[in-house]
């Protein structure tokens, strides 16, 4: 028996939302971009009131341009548009606020802005295998990033923001209280570590990235009053990586890479971990098979995400265990998190 949901009409709707999906990124982006959640922090605003303070950069907007965009987000919830003309922020929108816990401002910048740039040339990266990146630039991983200290900033600050939603159900999973020294590898602002340092009061840390992370996360840290128990080291973990610690935290660090360059890096990780200690990367897992579900969705959406920007890829447990193998790990544990995030705890071979 057909359904509502399976007529031709139903299904066209359906395909037509999906593919034209671009239109909310880039509402969401344009808003973030002005500061229009932080304008309207403070209560209902026109758009002429608005239009002339967006961007916090001086540059405004066109007030009647301005006023499309934001009857545009009243259909995604973001703002509501009041009886006389002014417009309120609304709980969902609140989210790009800079200025509140739980911010999305960051990410909805990077979406928009540096990711955005790639996706367009998705068909490339899959006829080719190498990311998009590569293709325009002639460079892929996060060099780029010691180039542009604006760019550096929003990539940081939206992995923070990211890390943040899943640190909470990291540190209920998994007990960290037998460990001395962690070193959080490749840790941007080093959120999680922070998190770790929080509940762990004997334990120390040690954030290791590269130069353009360091000082946001010395920041960071010293606001949460944990940067006393804490070491900020710069280098590059495909070269080495400061050895002596109970535990190496990885977290969405390893999809970044191809099986070669994440073998190098796990490479440079067994040979700082001594007897008895703890590889941990805090990674989403690739089910075997993809259905349609939310959680299916955000995978699938991230592992075409590492493909077109980094040549890379998610990977199912198997694939895990296999790239472990290869650079002289056992995977031990494999512990679920929150939203399709896992510990992989693995040991010394």
């Amino acid at each position: 028996m057909e359904t509502t949901a399976d007529t031709p009409e139903a299904l066209d709707a359906r395909l037509e939302e999906i593919g034209a999906g671009s239109w909310r990124t880039q509402a969401l982006y344009v808003a973030a971009r002005l500061n229009l959640a932080d304008l309207l922090a403070g209560g209902p605003r026109t758009s002429e009131e608005l239009a002339r303070e967006a961007g916090g950069d001086g540059g405004g907007a066109h007030a009647p341009s301005l006023r499309r965009l934001l009857r545009a987000l009243t259909t995604l919830e973001i703002v509501r548009e009041r009886d006389d003309g002014s417009f309120e922020l609304l709980p969902l929108g609140a989210l790009l606020r800079s200025d509140v816990p739980g911010s999305r401002r960051a990410w909805a910048l990077l979406v928009g802005g540096m990711q955005w740039q790639t996706w367009g040339h998705l068909l490339e990266s899959v006829r080719t295998g190498r990311s998009a990146r590569l293709l325009l630039q002639g460079t892929e991983g996060f060099e780029h990033l010691e180039r542009d200290p604006e760019q550096a900033a929003v990539f940081n600050q939206a992995m923070v923001d990211l890390t943040r939603r899943v640190a909470p159900a990291v540190l209920r999973a998994y007990d960290f209280s037998s460990f001395g020294r962690i070193v959080d590898v490749g840790g941007g602002y080093g959120e999680l570590l922070s998190a770790i340092l929080a509940a762990h009061a004997g334990a120390r840390g040690v954030l290791f990235d590269l130069e353009h992370a360091i000082e946001g996360g010395r920041r960071l840290l010293e606001t949460a009053g944990v940067a006393d128990r804490c070491e900020f080291l710069v280098g590059s973990f495909f070269e080495s990586i400061p050895a002596g610690a109970d535990a190496y935290v990885l977290k969405s660090i390893v999809h970044d890479w191809n099986d070669e360059r994440a073998g190098v890096l796990l490479s440079a990780c067994r040979r700082a971990t001594t007897p008895g200690a703890k590889l941990l990367l805090v990674e989403r897992i690739m089910p075997e098979r993809l259905g349609a579900s939310a959680t299916d969705q955000v995978v699938a959406r991230s592992d075409l995400n590492m493909l077109v920007s980094l040549g890379a890829r998610e990977r199912t447990e198997a694939e895990f265990a296999s790239l472990l193998a290869s650079a002289g790990f056992r995977l031990t544990r494999v512990v679920p998190a929150t939203l399709g995030f896992h510990v992989l705890e693995a040991v010394p071979a």
